[in-house]
């Protein structure tokens, strides 16, 4: 397996510069939502602390879907226009080269079709070569979101973008789902990140906010997703807070590392307590 790019503050200014490009060559707000790496520093703006970042553009197009086949070929142009290609394995993702800094930037479509198998390839006859990725779970991020103005210096002009972006409750969903299904560090890192540095106040609200929303859909599944959440957060030495604390030793060096894997682990039993209503083990 190919190790995982690095998440640097370049990659994730080239992530956004392309989500820009692509937003102005379409001509308006898109339908689809954002989420993934490039969300955490958005709802986490006023907490001080550095999000890591991403080097992909992660977008959830059941909205855009819905809204009929013109949108689809649009958005197909719109990326083409910003100079992506599309990886003939993967009509799902496109890419390019940016900044001239050779840094490749991802452009990932994912949809959450229930008239589709989980992992499916949805392709769109009207396009020449867009797909999406069927992922479980992403489709929450779809359900919470509100538009957000993103700016960005391309070429010496700034641009000025309304983007649709997920929101506390969405995110915390959609990412809970991929970190089941996929157990990346990354996810555990942005996980624990928003939970932390949320601008809603910390786990305690994120909880609230996730129930309000989402309540009657923290069954099945979706439970068995967050029980294991909390088992990878159980311990200061399990894999979600070790992944915390590393990423976060690297953006913030002088924080202290035991202690960053203790909040890590409190802010995942905080959050399990108010979705299901178990007593979270508290720290001394």
């Amino acid at each position: 397996m190919a190790a995982e790019p690095r998440r640097t503050r370049a990659a994730r200014h080239a992530a956004e510069q392309a989500l820009v490009r692509v937003v102005h060559h379409y001509g308006s707000t898109p339908e689809f939502v954002l989420l993934g790496g490039l969300v955490p520093e958005l709802l986490c703006a006023n907490s001080g602390m550095v999000h890591a970042g991403t080097v992909d553009v992660d977008v959830q197009v059941d909205l855009e879907i819905a809204a009929g086949a013109v949108n689809m070929v649009r958005l197909e142009q719109a990326l083409a226009n910003a100079e992506f290609e599309v990886d003939p394995q993967r009509v799902w993702r496109w890419q390019t080269e940016t900044d001239g800094r050779k840094a490749m930037v991802k452009f990932e479509l994912l949809a959450d079709l229930v008239d589709h198998q989980g992992g499916a390839i949805v392709t769109f006859v009207e396009c020449e070569s867009l797909g999406a990725v069927n992922l479980r779970g992403t489709g929450f991020a779809s359900r919470d979101a509100a538009p957000m103005s993103i700016r960005s210096r391309i070429g010496g002009v700034i641009y000025d973008v309304e983007v649709n972006v997920t929101g506390l409750a969405g995110f915390l969903m959609a990412k809970t789902a991929a970190a089941y299904g996929r157990r990346k560090p990354k996810d555990w890192y942005d996980i624990a990140f928003v939970l932390l540095h949320n601008d809603l106040g910390g786990p305690d609200q994120a909880a609230v906010v996730t129930r309000d929303r989402f309540g009657p859909e923290l069954v099945g599944g979706t439970q068995t997703a967050f029980d294991d959440l909390l088992a990878n957060f159980a311990t200061p030495d399990a894999q979600g807070p070790s992944a915390f604390a590393s990423q976060m030793l690297i953006d913030h060096p002088g924080e202290d590392e035991s202690q960053l894997r203790a909040d890590a682990v409190l802010a995942v039993r905080t959050l399990h307590a108010g979705l299901f209503g178990d007593t979270p083990v508290r720290r001394d």
